[in-house]
Formats: C-alpha cells, structure tokens, sequence
C-alpha cells in the first residue's frame, strides 16, 4: 500500500515536471529588452544599489508575446561617482525579471543612462563631473547577454 502511495507520488512529481518543461520558453541572448524607470536613480547612488523597472515594449519572438509592456523589471548599479576615490559613470544592469509572481534571473550589457558634463581635466583622468539623476519613466535599452528560460 505505501509502495503504491510512492509510486503515485514519483509519478505526479514527474507529470508536473515534464508539464511545466513543456510551458517553458528560452528567450535568447541578443535580445533587446526596452524598460521605464519607475524608481529614482543618482550618479551619487552606491554600487550595488537596486531599482525597478518596467517593460516598455512587448518582447515576442516568433510573433508570439512572451513578456507584456508593464513587465516588473529590476536592476543593480554597476558604477557611480558614490566613492570619491573611484570616481565613475553611472552605468545600470538589469539582474531580474518578475514573471508569474517569481523573479527570473537575467544578464544583460550595462547601459550608461546619459553623460555627465566633463572638464578637460577630468576627462584626462576619466573622472566625470556634476550629479547625473535618472527620473522615474526615463527609457533605456539593456540587452541580453544569456538567454533566458521563462
């Protein structure tokens, strides 16, 4: 009787598996993602520090949408002028996408949301100049650097 139980159980887990497997799909590297910043973000802002995102266009491959516009994205910075010693461009990464109320990990290039104004000086030794703020709804363009499996 319990063998029968386990056997039932092994069998379900597996259906649910090959079921889900089967709704799966591979969103490839080189695809172009377009988001809106619903966050705030500075040049000032430490790396490391999170802000959200969303889908701004429809991502569909083969005529069929696999991630809407109003998409939860979220994303990291990778460089800031935070630390005076290592003073650097705001560059900004995505790291997750929400899909059916679970995060899916992506990898995207780094985009540098607009330029700081530079003084010959500072260019010379690659320091920027000035607060660069991204407000909320400013677009970027990220794209995937692996593919991703939804």
């Amino acid at each position: 009787m319990v063998r029968n139980k386990f056997i039932v159980f092994i069998t379900t887990c597996c259906a649910c598996f090959v079921a889900s497997s089967l709704n799966a799909v591979t969103i490839p590297a080189g695809t172009a993602l377009a988001v809106s910043t619903v966050s705030s973000i500075s040049s000032q802002d430490p790396v490391g520090r999170t802000f959200a995102a969303q889908i701004d266009r429809d991502v569909a491959i083969k005529g069929t949408v696999f991630l809407r516009a109003g998409t939860k994205t979220f994303g990291k910075i990778k460089s800031s002028r935070a630390n005076p010693r290592k003073s650097e461009p705001l560059t900004l990464e995505l790291t997750s996408i929400s899909v059916n109320g679970r995060n899916v990990t992506v990898k995207t290039n780094s985009v540098q949301p607009g330029s700081s104004p530079r003084t010959a000086r500072q260019a010379q030794y690659g320091h920027t100049a000035g607060t660069l703020i991204v407000t909320p709804g400013t677009k970027m363009q990220f794209q995937l650097i692996q593919p991703v499996t939804l």
